[in-house]
């Protein structure tokens, strides 16, 4: 595997574990303050479709789904079974991951640039999970964001994404946590490091419930229904439909 001109310090990390030649680990870094990144339990544990989150996304979904921001390829190997499933990362590194792990169609893709990447109406369902839609910023981006998705994805979609709810994170719950004064919103700011090498700044917006369903309002989209791991946890997932 070539290495890619920008670092990838998260997806070298993610793909020397699946070799079993980790040099070290994989940290998360907020400025002094770091911690150890899970990678084995994040990204490599199969998913559960009898778990609560696990059930409730599988019964979200349909084919051709695309699965954006995709990782390793845990939760694109469980839907390929089911119906076509497309998996795109930015991370070089972790599309090899998905090709070595057996992921059928897995592309480095850039989750903001899926009209040129795309056909119009290509896909009836599309998964963001891992909090990525956070990167798009801003409201004003994720309403962009959804315009793209909704370009790509067919009348009466389903997407599912995810989130962290500001309305129910303690100031230290999250690493990179940074408050804003207006109710339902967030930042977090943060970056990897792993065997020497250091990641751009990642910059994410949080959003609760309440912010998403505003920021749908214009694209096509609509807040169908949420879930929650637990009741009051600050991690949820969401369910968008298309009109």
């Amino acid at each position: 595997m070539g290495n890619s001109v920008e670092p990838d310090a998260f997806g070298r990390a993610v793909y020397d574990h699946y070799r079993g030649e980790q040099a070290g680990p994989l940290w998360q870094c907020d400025g002094p303050d770091r911690r150890e990144h899970p990678i084995e339990a994040f990204y490599f544990e199969p998913y559960d479709p009898k778990s609560h989150c696990g059930s409730w996304i599988d019964s979200q979904l349909s084919g051709p789904l695309i699965d954006i921001g995709a990782g390793a390829g845990r939760d694109t190997l469980y839907f390929q079974e089911q119906f076509e499933t497309v998996a795109i990362d930015a991370s070089p590194a972790l599309v090899q991951t998905m090709d070595d792990r057996g992921v059928e169609d897995a592309r480095v893709g850039d989750m903001f640039g899926l009209r040129s990447e795309f056909d119009r109406d290509r896909f009836a369902a599309a998964l963001v999970y891992g909090t990525q839609l956070g990167l798009a910023g801003s409201i004003a981006g994720i309403r962009s964001f959804l315009c793209d998705l909704a370009y790509v994805t067919e009348p009466g979609a389903t997407a599912v994404v995810d989130g962290y709810d500001p309305t129910a994170i303690e100031s230290g719950d999250r690493l990179g946590y940074r408050r804003d004064p207006t109710p339902g919103l967030a930042h977090r700011v943060m970056w990897f490091e792993y065997d020497g090498e250091v990641d751009p700044v990642l910059q994410f917006r949080l959003f609760s419930p309440g912010r998403l369903r505003e920021a749908a309002i214009g694209t096509g989209w609509e807040l169908a229904d949420v879930t929650r791991r637990e009741p009051g946890a600050a991690h949820y997932l969401a369910a968008l439909r298309l009109r």
